[in-house]
């Protein structure tokens, strides 16, 4: 995210307490959706792991 001090955990922890992207997107002037987007993109790709 471009220089925001906000991390990938603390947007995930603000949608899964019921935070939608507009909201974030009016408390953190600085995001925009594609930073929210790719938050949910990085986690599903840190859980996309192959069951043995």
């Amino acid at each position: 995210m471009r220089g925001t001090r906000l991390r990938v955990v603390d947007v995930l922890q603000l949608l899964s307490s019921g935070a939608d992207n507009t909201e974030i997107l009016r408390d953190y002037p600085d995001l925009a959706l594609e930073d929210i987007l790719a938050c949910l993109e990085y986690a599903a790709r840190q859980t996309d792991h192959t069951q043995f």
